[in-house]
């Protein structure tokens, strides 16, 4: 009867991961459309820009030199809407490092920026970094292409 109960549980088990395993081994990208992977947009070839349903979006960095801790980069967002909140979570696309969450401050009537330094790698000298854009928890503005930038 032991025999019996036990290779039911394996097989319920065998069930469940075959199910359910794909789903939390597959990547946690939100900015990718559901047709597939996004391609990436290169934030240090120039601005990136997109239209939504809310309005024109466009993203830009830039180096502004070398301090303590690495290279320094001011993050300009230009937004249709207000967002709350507005956050730039920075995530690392060559090598997952976490999650590094920049507020950005309104610069302007549309306009924000943040100036940051991304976390370097210690086993490498470049790492690629994802920006996400959201409002709080939630990602606003979905762009078309994943925002990436490389910290040397």
């Amino acid at each position: 009867m032991v025999r019996v109960i036990a290779i039911a549980g394996l097989l319920v088990a065998l069930i469940a991961a075959v199910v359910f395993g794909p789903r939390y081994l597959s990547s946690t990208d939100t900015q990718a459309p559901a047709g597939g992977s996004a391609a990436a947009c290169d934030l240090q070839a120039g601005p990136c820009t997109w239209e939504n349903e809310a309005g024109q979006w466009a993203v830009a960095i830039t180096s502004v030199g070398t301090g303590d801790q690495g290279t320094e980069f001011r993050l300009s967002v230009t937004a249709p809407t207000h967002p709350g909140r507005f956050l730039a979570v920075l995530r690392g696309e060559s090598m997952y490092m976490g999650e590094y969450p920049v507020p950005l401050k309104q610069a302007g009537d549309n306009r924000y920026t943040a100036q940051f330094t991304a976390p370097f790698c210690t086993s490498g000298s470049e790492m690629q970094w994802r920006i996400d854009l959201q409002s709080g928890e939630d990602p606003v503005g979905r762009a078309p292409e994943k925002l990436t930038f490389w910290a040397r």
